[in-house]
């Protein structure tokens, strides 16, 4: 396997100001964002997709159900590991992060109903059918949520493909959470 840097503000010197940021944000550099420094334009992609993201009319638990539900169907250990620590500190339910880790039903009507949703717009590559659009408005959602869940996913693609390809190294911060398919009730696989 090709393997990838991972970068700081001195050896990225084109990222300089986005690493800084990150680190700022973070209390540290994520090994994500120092592998992705390699290509500049795929750091600050990803880093202001990840911000408007964050400007939604979802709520913190919501973002989340999002980012982890793409992060478990697309197998990305680093970014579910990530995400669990992060939806912790954004005080995202202990029930909540453990159904997402595993793939099974949210206890909550409403956010069980944005993870479906979230599953089949991945699965479908974006061709999610009427009845799964259907079933998210009437959980309560609005049809600004549908295009909402297709910028997380896209956020997504962005970081777990980059996991992927890099076999990013899990950062201490969030090696408490390190996450495998193996957490998945049997009727998720």
């Amino acid at each position: 396997m090709t393997q990838f840097d991972i970068h700081t503000a001195q050896t990225a010197p084109e990222s300089q100001q986005l690493i800084e940021n990150a680190e700022k944000a973070f209390g540290f550099l994520p090994n994500l964002l120092g592998v992705m420094a390699e290509a500049p334009a795929l750091l600050e992609g990803y880093m202001t997709l990840a911000g408007i993201f964050d400007q939604t009319d979802l709520s913190a638990t919501e973002r989340q159900v999002v980012l982890m539900v793409n992060n478990r169907l697309n197998g990305c250990t680093y970014c579910m590991a990530a995400h669990s620590a992060i939806s912790k500190a954004q005080g995202v339910s202990d029930d909540v992060v453990a159904g997402l880790r595993q793939g099974t039903t949210l206890a909550d009507p409403k956010l069980d109903a944005l993870r479906r949703f979230a599953e089949r717009v991945n699965e479908t590559r974006g061709w999610p059918e009427q009845a799964d659009i259907d079933a998210l408005l009437q959980a309560g959602y609005t049809k600004r949520t549908v295009l909402e869940v297709i910028l997380g996913t896209a956020v997504k693609v962005m970081s777990n493909y980059t996991n992927h390809v890099a076999e990013t190294p899990l950062d201490g911060a969030f090696s408490a959470m390190q996450w495998s398919s193996s957490e998945l009730v049997d009727s998720a696989r």
